[in-house]
């Protein structure tokens, strides 16, 4: 197997359904060996997903999207316009078998790009995926992490918030945590475009 890693960047948003789709035949393949693993960067018109941990009725609070059941850990989240999404496809029987090492460098990766654009973004303890201080001062999750790994091999991955419409993320609690905002590069930066 060509141990290359493919980069696919979206221009327009793709279909929910049919990028699990797309993820679940690449893993499946790259479990076969038979294909290189793969880093996806799109967009997803608006759609909540449920991860296998979705299992509080009172999380949905205003279903105003189609709902889709995942088989990524976590939660409820939003994906929609102005989200980056990364799928993840690596066959970490090449790397390291350890989940919590690829979470961590999943957040890192993310953290550290982030920082590019002068975004100071952190872990927070007990909290997965990736924080942030708003311009109120108050600690807001700019992006989420969400994976499943089958037979060692990756799937789903991250989202980060650019500039979406984040009154989106009031049809849930996102990712089960009510007490922290969220937020995005837009609000955060000033002048910003799309990165």
């Amino acid at each position: 197997m060509d141990t290359d890693i493919e980069w696919r960047i979206e221009r327009e948003p793709v279909d929910y359904g049919e990028a699990l789709a797309a993820m679940e035949a690449r893993a499946a393949a790259v479990t076969a060996h038979q294909a290189r693993e793969l880093i996806w960067l799109l967009e997803h018109p608006p759609v909540y997903t449920a991860g296998t941990s979705a299992n509080d009725p009172a999380e949905l609070l205003d279903p105003r999207f189609p709902v889709h059941r995942t088989g990524r850990g976590g939660r409820y989240t939003y994906h929609g316009p102005g989200q980056r999404i990364g799928y993840v496809v690596l066959d970490l029987r090449e790397r390291r078998r350890d989940v919590r090492c690829y979470v961590h460098a999943l957040e890192g990766w993310v953290i550290a790009a982030l920082g590019e654009f002068g975004i100071e973004a952190f872990r927070a303890p007990g909290r997965i995926g990736i924080w942030t201080v708003d311009r109120q001062g108050q600690e807001a999750k700019i992006g989420a992490i969400g994976v499943r790994i089958r037979q060692w091999v990756t799937l789903h991955g991250f989202a980060v918030n650019l500039n979406p419409d984040l009154t989106h993320f009031g049809g849930i609690v996102p990712c089960g945590i009510a007490e922290y905002p969220v937020t995005s590069a837009a609000a955060l930066v000033t002048g910003y475009s799309a990165m």
